[in-house]
C-alpha cells in the first residue's frame, strides 16, 4: 500500500543559533546524518514511498541535499511557502494528498514505528491522530500554596509534574483540510483548540519509546548523545 508523508521543514531554527545561521535546522547533523535524513530513512524503512518536504527558510539548500529522493528509494517533492504558514497552514498548498497521510516535524528523533502508527489511524477510521509521549519535570523551587488572603495552606518541595506532550507526529484524514484556513498562518495549537471547541474527535496514541526534538540546544546535544549510543534503534535495516 502506498503511504504518503509530509515533513514540515520550513522553520528558521532561531533557538539553535548561531548554528542555523549557516545550516537550516533540518540539516543539523545527528551522528553521521542530518536529522532530516534520519527521518527520511526511517519513513522509507516503514514503507512511505512519497514524501513531500514543506520548505521555506533556506529551501534551496534542502532541495540540493535531498533532490528527488532516489538515494533513499522514495519520491521526494517540495511545497514552497512564500510566507510562513505555521505547522498546519502549509498543508493546503499540497493539492494531491491522499485520504490519509502522515505529517511530522523535520527535527524529531524517535524510535516510533511509523508504519504501525499509520495503520492504527487508518484501521480505527480516525480524523486526526497525535503521537504523544509522557514527560516529567521537577521544579527547581519550593512551591507555596496560598489562599486569597496570602495565608499558606500547603507546601511542596521541588514537586514533580507529569504531563503528556505531542511528539510533532500526526496522522490526518484529508477531510481535516476543510478546517484549515487558506493563505494564512495556522498552527497545530489553533487547530486543536478549534477541534476541542467544536467537539471534533482527536485520538492520542502514546509512544513509550524514545523521543526528542532538536529545537533547543540542550535537546540537540542530548539527541546527538542518544543517537551515537543507540543508532541501531533509530535506523533499522
Amino acid at each position: 500500500m502506498s503511504k504518503r508523508a509530509v515533513i514540515l521543514a520550513g522553520g528558521k531554527g532561531s533557538r539553535l543559533r548561531p548554528y542555523t545561521v549557516v545550516l537550516p535546522k533540518p540539516l543539523m547533523p545527528i551522528g553521521e546524518y542530518p536529522i532530516l535524513e534520519v527521518v527520511i530513512r526511517q519513513l522509507a524503512f516503514y514503507g512511505f514511498n512519497h514524501i513531500t518536504l514543506a520548505v521555506n527558510h533556506q529551501a534551496d539548500i534542502i532541495k540540493s541535499y535531498f533532490n528527488s529522493g532516489d538515494k533513499w528509494g522514495v519520491l521526494i517533492d517540495y511545497s514552497l511557502e512564500r510566507t510562513p504558514l505555521g505547522t498546519m497552514g502549509p498543508l493546503n498548498l499540497i493539492k494531491d494528498l491522499p485520504d490519509n497521510f502522515l505529517v511530522m516535524n523535520g527535527d524529531v528523533l524517535t524510535d516510533l514505528n511509523f508504519g504501525q502508527f499509520y495503520e492504527y489511524h487508518v484501521v480505527n477510521n480516525q480524523k486526526f491522530t497525535i503521537s504523544s509521549c509522557r514527560r516529567t519535570q521537577r521544579s527547581e523551587y519550593g512551591v507555596l500554596e496560598t489562599d486569597e488572603d496570602g495565608m499558606i495552606f500547603g507546601f511542596q518541595e521541588k514537586p514533580v509534574v507529569k504531563y503528556e506532550v505531542s511528539m510533532g507526529v500526526y496522522m490526518l484524514a484529508k477531510l481535516v483540510l476543510q478546517n484549515i484556513p487558506e493563505g494564512q498562518a495556522y498552527g497545530f495549537d489553533e487547530l486543536m483548540l478549534d477541534f476541542i471547541k467544536a467537539k471534533m474527535p482527536v485520538r492520542v496514541k502514546q509512544h513509550k519509546g524514545c523521543w526528542l526534538d532538536i529545537g533547543r540546544l540542550d535537546d540537540y546535544m542530548q539527541a546527538i548523545d542518544m543517537y551515537e549510543k543507540n543508532s541501531e534503534i533509530f535506523l533499522k535495516g
